[in-house]
């Protein structure tokens, strides 16, 4: 049986539903495709226990795509961005720097959301929108395209007809490499644990990333959880040691987490279940092909740090997004696709090493690199210029 309709999005994760949503809100007939069937529960086996931060720029997008009034009641502000340098003999604070987002603007920074959430309130969205076909546990297993249009096999033997392919799917992206587009992929031997936490005192709104050995220590504001103050944590560390953390038992865990935490928000609960995620960088060589467009991470790949990572992919999207309206009847054309890989390349290959660096340099070990690393926090902070820009680029406005 073959279909028709304007996008398939291959991939349903944060960046897929999202895709969808927006193409679907702007009036196209989408059809959005994942062999895994999202969780969206939180304590249940295969939830994914990480947070996303929606940075200023995402929430007009959300808006626009009829997303942010599901979310806006769950979403965490993040108004402050302490980064803290604990790189001395003891882990303790050495240098702590606040980046405050009333230096350059009105809003905060952007919203704290729990990825189990967000794919709740996503499936419902496109569950509302009738020119979008959700169908989880279905993937995408083969690309034909000629100038017209694309067709794509799918894993319960269907074949759809579109104009664009938006490849969604995920740093082993079928799509991308059924599409002969290669990637360069760099690897770092960390990992990162992620999960949930509550603590006696209040983040009051402040993301705090603890620089030590090993990679960034983050705790990036939650809701209360039964009662108590709660953040997300992102713990990267080498893997051998990620992979130690996370056999631990509870009560030897939290005295390690609080310990790598200089004790900022009192001893720290787990609230949630640990999961733990392989850290790597990757971009594509090239971001489109015939009726095909890379976005997230089929496209590119960052540590996590300084929550670049899925507003990079909202930012691929607003750009897809803007080109399909512009010319609907060029849709998927090499005209707009070409456009795509021109306007979003640059930005992405300049992120990618950006964070590269930032990552290499939140690994150091050795103790007088740890402090020439406190020396340039101290020195960034320290003009005013330069941490309104770094504020501003950050964001992506500049």
């Amino acid at each position: 049986m073959t279909e028709s309709c304007d996008i398939l999005v291959s991939g349903g994760g944060i960046a897929g539903l999202t895709a969808a949503a927006a193409f679907g809100a702007a009036g196209f007939d989408v059809i959005c495709v994942d062999p895994t069937p999202p969780v969206t529960q939180r304590d249940v086996e295969g939830s994914d226990m990480r947070t996303t931060a929606f940075l200023q720029p995402a929430r007009a997008l959300l808006e626009q795509c009829g997303l942010w009034e599901r979310l806006e009641a769950e979403a965490a502000p993040l108004q402050i961005m302490r980064i803290v340098d604990a790189g001395g003999d003891i882990p303790e604070p050495r240098v702590v720097r606040d980046f405050n987002a009333t230096d350059i603007s009105d809003q905060p920074f952007g919203w704290n959301l729990s990825n189990w959430f967000l794919r709740r309130e996503m499936v419902a969205r496109l569950s509302d929108l009738a020119n979008v076909d959700f169908r989880p546990g279905v993937g995408t297993q083969s690309l034909f395209t000629r100038t017209s249009e694309a067709r794509v096999g799918l894993s319960d033997g269907s074949r759809v007809r579109c104009k664009l392919v938006v490849a969604a799917d995920g740093r082993g992206s079928p799509m991308r490499e059924a599409a002969g587009i290669s990637v360069n992929t760099t690897r770092y031997g960390q990992k990162a644990l992620a999960f949930a936490v509550s603590h006696p005192i209040a983040h009051e709104n402040v993301s705090t990333e603890i620089h030590r050995s090993g990679g960034p220590f983050t705790l990036v504001p939650l809701p209360d959880w039964q009662g108590q103050p709660s953040s997300a944590i992102v713990w990267m560390e080498r893997g051998p040691r990620a992979i130690e953390l996370k056999n631990l038992d509870d009560a030897a865990f939290e005295a390690e987490m609080t310990k790598r935490s200089c004790g900022l928000f009192g001893p720290l609960k787990l609230a949630s279940r640990r999961t733990i995620w392989p850290i790597i960088s990757q971009s594509a060589e090239r971001l489109s092909g015939e009726r095909i467009a890379l976005m997230a991470e089929a496209a590119h790949v960052v540590p996590p740090i300084g929550a670049q990572g899925l507003n990079m992919s909202l930012s691929d999207l607003r750009c897809l997004l803007e080109l399909s309206q512009a010319r609907p009847d060029g849709l998927g054309d090499a005209q707009m696709l070409e456009t795509y890989h021109k306007t979003r390349h640059t930005d992405i290959a300049l992120r990618v090493k950006g964070i590269d660096l930032l990552n290499r340099a939140s690994m150091i070990e050795a103790r007088p690199l740890r402090d020439a690393r406190a020396m340039g926090l101290n020195a960034l902070y320290s003009l005013p210029p330069v941490r309104k820009t770094l504020m501003q680029m950050g964001l992506g406005v500049r």
